[in-house]
């Protein structure tokens, strides 16, 4: 299998902080999702870039990868386990069927839960409980639905209620070795434009420098849909805009948080790059 280097998915430096690699995650993910990217290998590139964030986001995962790359392996380089190599974490479950993950991440973190069967002992298997983590998409955490694991060779579906929270575990009875119990810890898989706070959504809205002077009216999504959004005029950068009830179900429900960036469109031409002169001008800047 292909060594991955997932800095280089990102476009980010090995020494990349938290909050340059959050960012390079969001501004990509944006670019490649799906739903909204029309350039070809649009989804491949999006699960890369989940996968590369996966592992650059959690320091355990980081760490142990970093150690991997600084052993020798270069990017393209073949990547062969030893023998008897079961993977270094106990990482999540992927993020929506058998291929979300690489070859390379499975066989490294361990993405899949793997128990091994006992060896020549002729005794009855041991009744235990298996804990594992489980990513949930938020909007399978927003309305609810249901996801496919794979335990010990079998494929199971797992419910998920609308509006669970993070921490939470999900009991599979009986489906764990020896007839224990498979209790699944919730974590909210990352996403290309939104973030949780409790029950709370955050998502930051981008708007030209005009649009927060005078004021407008635009169209910002949701787990539930998009929805309008009027911005006040003279709003700053930060200020921060709620939309009642559209974060996730509970009671009561969460809000969205919208957080304005202001951001000052490229001059293409030379005509709109005059009328960044004569905006400098008319606020006692320099032309």
């Amino acid at each position: 299998m292909e060594f991955k280097d997932y800095y280089a998915v990102l476009g980010v430096d090995p020494g990349a902080g938290d909050a340059e690699i959050k960012q390079a995650f969001r501004r990509l993910a944006r670019k490649y999702h799906p739903d909204v990217s029309k350039e070809a290998g649009a989804e491949e590139r999006f699960k890369a870039i989940n996968e590369a964030y996966e592992v650059l986001r959690d320091r355990e995962k980081r760490a142990q990868y970093d150690a991997l790359r600084a052993s020798g392996f270069r990017p393209g380089q073949d990547f062969r386990p030893p023998p008897g190599f079961e993977g270094m974490g106990a990482g999540g479950f992927d993020f929506g069927g058998p291929s979300a993950f690489s070859e390379f991440f499975e066989a490294f973190f361990g993405a899949r839960a793997r128990q091994r069967q006992p060896r020549g002992t002729g005794k009855a298997r041991v009744r235990e409980d298996l804990r594992l983590s489980l990513a949930v998409p938020l909007e399978t955490a927003y309305a609810g639905g249901s996801r496919r694991i794979e335990i010990e060779g079998r494929t199971l579906e797992v419910k998920i209620p609308a509006g669970i929270r993070a921490g939470q575990v999900i009991r599979l009875a009986g489906q764990g070795p020896g007839g224990g119990d498979v209790l699944l810890e919730v974590e909210y898989a990352p996403h290309p434009q939104f973030e949780v706070d409790g029950r709370n959504i955050l998502y930051v809205l981008p708007v030209a420098p005009w649009d927060a002077v005078l004021g407008t009216t635009v169209t910002v999504p949701t787990l539930g849909g998009p929805v309008e959004l009027k911005v006040p005029k003279d709003s700053d950068a930060g200020r921060k805009l709620r939309l009642k009830g559209r974060g996730l179900p509970g009671t009561p429900p969460g809000d969205q948080i919208v957080e304005l960036e202001i951001t000052a469109p490229k001059p293409e031409t030379e005509a709109q790059r005059s009328l960044y002169r004569q905006m400098a001008l008319a606020f006692g800047g320099v032309a």
